[in-house]
């Protein structure tokens, strides 16, 4: 009895783990619960045989064939499918209002400053027969930012100067204020005199700003909200996201290409003045790019016509495996349009940085680059008529490759609300 009931549990385990292999079961959990998509836009659905009808309970949206549905209006509606007039399973669909925007690719100049100043390293003060680092003596972290000293707010480097010559010559201590991740520390320093140079000194480097190169993603044309990158931005020295005061996006020229190898990714060299060509400024660095709103948005002339003009956009679970375009820029301001291969596409319900896996096929692309480059970051993706995201990383081992994110998260950190009074609902 006790060996019966050992195999019979046996048995049943196999089933349970077979039963989800059933062919006809996995066509059934492949069904989504729920699907948001865009006014005018096709609303393809799993099948699951002739005797499965799928109808539709409301007007807005219209019956194609028994997997295929069009969004004639905004609102909600239920997908159902039946058997023989019995229910077995129901799909919540939301129609949103077309949202628009027009695609980038232009490169651009970027110039952050911090809040505060960044702490990017220690060093040694030599004072008589000794050499000590004040800031690391008061437990100043690399990655650190000086938010205040003396009660007093630090914006920038030439801030910290005067107090480290006031409180050396006078013997005190310094109450420094510094944020360390979402803690902010209070901690005494005391500066030492620099015999070689004669000067106060606190055994800190530290920052106020970083510069370099990335590609416009998107502007949305009524708000002139936009979005760049597509990854954060983080300090060189620290590894760390840079929180940012403000900054400055400008025109940017790509004057020469380094051709990505295996192991070795490529770099776009670009000339920009931070003085001049303004067209934005940023207000946000996130893990999906840099965001803020155009002050100027003049023609570009070298763009291919088809891309100048707003383009619907597609949100993660629209992206299929297959052909797209890349725009970026390889010579001075001249936007192009290359192709790429989507390897995969993650349906995202949260936001995530890697959603796509993308291949560089175009052949002039290949040519001049190798693959994606530094600089590349950004460079939007589309598909069937409709912006679908942005480059984002090289894969270091094999440049033709990387990762891309898609644009409902790059737009939801620019502002643009495309989920309408559906997230005014859900938050």
């Amino acid at each position: 009895m006790k060996h019966s009931r050992i195999w019979i549990g046996i048995v049943l385990l196999m089933i349970l783990l077979a039963v989800p292999f059933y062919p006809p079961l996995q066509q059934y959990l492949s069904i989504p619960n729920e699907i948001v998509t865009f006014n005018k836009s096709l609303v393809e659905v799993p099948q699951l045989g002739e005797t499965v009808q799928v109808d539709t309970s409301e007007e807005n949206v219209e019956a194609i064939d028994s997997s295929a549905f069009y969004a004639q209006e905004t609102g909600d509606s239920e997908l159902v499918y039946q058997v023989n007039g019995y229910p077995i399973k129901k799909v919540d669909l939301s129609v949103l209002d077309d949202i628009k925007v027009v695609p980038g690719g232009e490169s651009i100049g970027v110039q952050l400053h911090t809040r505060g100043v960044l702490v990017v390293g220690h060093h040694l003060v030599k004072q008589n027969d000794e050499a000590l680092s004040p800031g690391e003596d008061a437990k100043i972290n690399v990655g650190d930012v000086i938010l205040k000293i003396n009660g007093d707010t630090i914006k920038d480097m030439e801030d910290v100067k005067p107090y480290v010559e006031k409180a050396g010559k006078k013997g005190e201590k310094l109450s420094v204020t510094v944020k360390r991740g979402k803690e902010t520390i209070e901690t005494k320093l005391e500066p030492v005199l620099d015999k070689k140079d004669n000067d106060y000194k606190i055994g800190l480097y530290i920052r106020d700003s970083a510069a370099g190169i990335g590609t416009m993603t998107f502007y949305e044309p009524e708000s002139k909200k936009y979005g760049a990158l597509g990854h954060v931005i983080s300090d060189m020295d620290t590894k760390k996201p840079i929180e940012i005061n403000d900054g400055t996006i400008v025109r940017s020229s790509v004057t020469s290409i380094e051709k990505g190898n295996n192991g070795s990714p490529g770099e776009k060299q670009a000339k920009f003045s931070i003085q001049d060509n303004k067209i934005g400024s940023i207000t946000k660095n996130s893990p999906f790019g840099i965001f803020g709103k155009l002050t100027e948005k003049g023609e570009n002339k070298s763009k291919p016509k088809k891309y100048d003009k707003p383009l619907p956009i597609a949100l993660s679970h629209e992206v299929k495996e297959g052909p797209a375009k890349i725009l970026t820029v390889l010579e001075d301001e001249k936007v192009e349009a290359f192709d790429i291969e989507i390897i995969s596409s993650i349906p995202q319900k949260f936001p995530a940085t890697k959603g796509m896996v993308i291949q560089i096929t175009d052949p002039k692309l290949l040519e001049k680059t190798g693959g994606i480059v530094q600089g590349m970051s950004g460079s939007p993706i589309i598909q069937n008529g409709k912006v679908i995201g942005a480059v984002t990383h090289v894969f270091v081992n094999d440049p033709t490759s990387g990762y891309g994110v898609h644009i409902e998260w790059m737009l939801q950190d620019a502002g643009v609300n495309i989920y309408g009074d559906k997230q005014k609902e859900a938050s």
